[in-house]
């Protein structure tokens, strides 16, 4: 017997895609209210005296910025909010799960899998951007005569690194949901409240390794001496 979720209730649409439609549109609005709030302030440079969304978010943003920071070196910018925004859907499909009568979109293989793919195909984009024809060169290997075998080398290491992202996700989510499904059909008092705060950091640290590995995988693909320089059609920074 398949378990029940509250969006088999809506026909015609898979129980993830619906899940995760929902997590995009809420974090859409999230971003919409912390805008406006931003925006009525007379000077943003100053806090707000309470906790605000507004003040979550801008710390948001500065965790963000220094991760990437700290795995990229130089100029970081420009991808603070592509990797940000992985990390951001992917905790909220995550913890969306912990929630009765949800089940995390990342228990769907099809939603890491896509996933996977959005990391695999810029870190490529943003290296090609940058790099040219030396990111290219450098499946060929130090010495061209050795492509023939470097270039297959090269190319099944960049599609194990997609399918590692995926697969461990994945794995762990969906493993995570079942035992939390497991005890709380068990016992509804005591035991299954250690399973929700054990799912609640399963969450957070799956979505954390999956955004650092993927400025990881960015990292090795910008050329060294680039990596300060700003990849194509990106907006240049704010004066300060």
């Amino acid at each position: 017997m398949s378990e029940f979720t509250w969006m088999s209730l809506i026909p015609g649409v898979a129980d993830h895609t619906a899940t995760a439609t929902l997590v995009f549109a809420f974090l859409i609005s999230i971003a919409w209210i912390a805008k406006r709030q931003l925006a009525a302030v007379p000077d943003p440079v100053i806090p707000d005296a309470a906790l605000t969304l507004r003040g979550v978010s801008e710390l948001f943003v500065e965790a963000t910025a220094k991760l990437a920071s700290d795995t990229l070196g130089g100029n970081a910018r420009p991808f603070i909010a592509l990797y940000g925004s992985f990390f951001l859907f992917i905790v909220s499909c995550n913890l969306i799960g912990l929630l009765p009568g949800f089940a995390p979109p990342t228990s769907n293989f099809n939603v890491t899998f896509a996933l996977g793919v959005c990391s695999f195909l810029m870190y490529n984009y943003y290296g090609l951007s940058l790099g040219g024809v030396e990111y290219v060169k450098h499946f060929v290997g130090p010495i061209w005569w050795l492509g023939v075998l470097m270039v297959p080398l090269e190319l099944i290491d960049n599609l194990v690194r997609l399918l590692s992202l995926a697969l461990r996700l994945f794995g762990n989510m969906n493993g995570d949901h079942l035992v939390l499904r497991i005890f709380t059909d068990m016992t509804y008092l005591g035991i299954p409240v250690l399973f929700y705060v054990l799912g609640a950091l399963v969450s957070l640290i799956q979505a954390f390794v999956f955004t650092l590995l993927s400025l990881v995988y960015l990292s090795l693909a910008l050329p060294h001496a680039n990596r300060g320089r700003k990849p194509r059609g990106a907006r240049p920074p704010h004066p300060p």
